[in-house]
Parts: structure tokens; C-alpha cells; sequence
């Protein structure tokens, strides 16, 4: 922000990509300024960064590619979303004191032995896999207040004395693996909901597929073998595969793809360097470039992959526009 020509315009929103006339381009941006005027930003290079959700829907406003119809199985903007396959529990230790309050996400331990190609996949009906994870990060009373073994009243005096008993002698394990994806899982415009500037708001088509739930039941079956041989009792066990997927309900925030990369522009939108096949100075940086999750979180990767393309629009894309892959 320091430099002269760089201006930051804050409270202020983008609509869509504005398309050349030749459709190889975009010529900018149009949005909404925190005044609530519209106005058309001019840009050689347009780059959209704003997380893997608004990334794909700014394609998709902006008609930059042929959205995914799952009906056909063509089209690139909108295909292969997927998720984070996740699973929880809670063991009680009676004679210890897990502290949670002084808890940090740094403290977490995760072992990989269950978690994608890293383990033999002979005789198993799924592929990849799921990291278990021990962790302490935080202490929140309210949050805790459902962490009690089951049978324990939720009101009253006697809700009051499990919660002492249980909040600083429950241990936690979390499995976090792979999300493939499926011809039906998908994003899209929604015909019929729009938002304060009436443009569409993006629709989520998504629910677990058979091999996730599959490899989540094998995975969270040997971190409960953990949990009881590290004296764990009680055990609380959650699966998000046991029923439908539900919005409201979020074990992670880690949403993948609907703008991927690939070799193969009929079955991805964006190239290695993250830049989109269809309009040449269109560059999408985020989890949206991933076909699928792979059982970790992506911001290192996201980091490492923005990195790189910026890298390539500074000594290459600059000073010889167009396509840096050839499709």
C-alpha cells in the first residue's frame, strides 16, 4: 500500500468480468463501490481471489467457460466440487486434566498411516484415506457445553455437575480424509435466488458419495481403537457420513474445486498456472483450482500455487501476453 501505483479500494464489490469483444479477454471488472455506484474497472490482467465459493461464481457470472452440466458430464466451471470427509469423538479420562483452556491449534498431533496411498488398499471397497488427528484448541465454555457423556442431563444441577466432571477430562480425535468427486456433485448458478444486485447466487449440489462414506467408517474404526487403548471411556463418536450432507452442519470449511486445474481443457478450467483456458489475462487462485481434496488442509498448497502463478504473470505473462500452456 506504501507503493504509488497501487490503490486499494475498499467497501467495494465485483459483479462480474467484462468480457472483449473477441471473448479471449476480459477488459476488466465491473462493481459497486461502498457509495453504491456502479463503476467499470479497466485491468490488462484480472484476477480472482475470493475463496473457492465466489471464485466459481464469478466465472459463472462473468461467462468465462461452459458451465458443468452433470446430466452430459461436459463443461468445466462448476465440476468436481467436493468436500472435506470428516469425523469426530470424545473419550473421557477420569483421572486426568486435558486443561482445554490453554489448548493451541499448534498442539495438534496427526498421524498420516490411514490418510490417502499411505496405507495398503488390498481387499478395501474405497480409495483414500483420512489423517487422525489428537488436538487441544481451545476452551470455550459454550462450545463444550455439548461435550458430555451421553446420558447427562442438559439443564439443572445435574447438568451442572457433569459439566464439571466432563470439561477438563475429555480428549478429542478428528479425522479429517479425502472428498473424491462425483459426476452429481456440483455448483451452479440458482435459478431462483439472487442477491442484493439480483444477480444469481451460487447453488451447492452435493452429498457424501459411497466412497467417502465407506473410507470414513474404516478410517474412524482404527482411531477409535486409539481412543480405547489410550484409556479413552465413553466415547461420544460422530461420523458426517451417517446422514445426508447438511450445510448448517460444518465439521470444516475447507471447500474444493469448480475452477480446476488440468491438461485438458475440456475437463478443466484453469491450467497450471491458474490461468483460465477460455480468457487468457483471467487468472483463479485459490482451493477452487483442486480437482479433489486429499485429506489435508489446502492453504499451503493454495499459498504455494498463488505464489507460482504470480511468478508467471511477472517474468513471462507481462511481457508476452496469452496462453503460458497450450491447450
Amino acid at each position: 500500500m506504501r507503493r504509488k501505483n497501487f490503490t486499494l479500494l475498499t467497501e467495494t464489490e465485483v459483479l462480474h468480468g467484462v468480457k472483449a469483444k473477441d471473448g479471449k479477454t476480459l477488459t476488466g471488472v465491473r462493481c459497486i463501490t461502498g457509495d453504491g455506484e456502479e463503476v467499470f474497472q479497466p485491468a490488462d490482467v484480472v484476477i480472482f481471489t475470493a475463496y473457492q465459493m465466489d471464485n466459481v461464481r464469478l466465472m459463472l457470472l462473468s461467462q468465462v467457460g461452459t458451465p458443468y452440466d452433470p446430466s452430459t458430464g461436459e463443461g468445466t466451471i462448476g465440476r468436481n466440487y467436493n468436500y472435506q470427509t470428516c469425523s469426530s469423538m470424545t473419550g473421557f479420562f477420569d483421572d486426568s486434566h486435558m486443561n482445554p483452556f490453554i489448548g493451541a491449534g499448534a498442539l495438534g498431533v496427526q498421524i498420516d498411516d490411514f490418510n490417502g496411498d499411505n496405507f495398503d488398499h488390498s481387499g478395501l471397497d474405497f480409495i483414500g484415506g483420512a489423517g487422525i488427528m489428537g488436538y487441544s484448541t481451545d476452551g470455550r465454555p459454550i462450545a463444550h457445553m455439548n461435550s458430555l457423556r451421553g446420558g447427562a442431563k442438559r439443564w439443572g444441577s445435574e447438568w451442572k455437575k457433569a459439566y464439571a466432571r466432563d470439561y477438563s477430562t475429555a480428549g478429542n480425535i478428528f479425522c479429517q480424509g479425502t472428498s473424491m468427486p462425483t459426476r452429481g456433485n456440483y455448483l451452479s448458478l440458482d435459478p431462483n435466488y439472487k442477491d442484493r444486485h439480483g444477480q444469481p447466487l451460487l447453488r451447492v449440489t452435493f452429498d457424501w458419495a459411497e466412497n467417502g462414506r465407506k473410507m470414513t467408517n474404516y478410517v474412524t474404526d482404527k482411531a477409535k481403537e486409539i481412543m480405547v487403548n489410550a484409556g479413552g471411556k465413553d466415547i461420544n463418536l460422530e461420523r458426517q457420513t451417517d446422514t445426508s450432507w447438511n450445510p448448517y452442519k460444518q465439521d470444516s470449511s475447507h471447500t474444493i474445486g469448480g475452477a480446476v486445474i488440468g491438461d485438458d481443457p475440456t475437463r478443466s478450467a484453469l491450467n497450471t498456472y491458474l490461468q483460465s483456458w477460455d480468457c487468457h489475462n483471467l487468472f483463479v487462485v485459490g482451493a477452487s483450482a483442486f480437482p479433489n481434496n486429499g485429506g489435508y488442509n489446502p492453504t499451503v498448497t493454495v499459498g504455494a500455487l498463488a505464489i507460482r502463478a504470480a511468478e508467471a504473470i511477472h517474468k513471462t505473462y507481462m511481457s508476452n501476453p496469452g496462453a503460458l500452456v497450450k491447450g
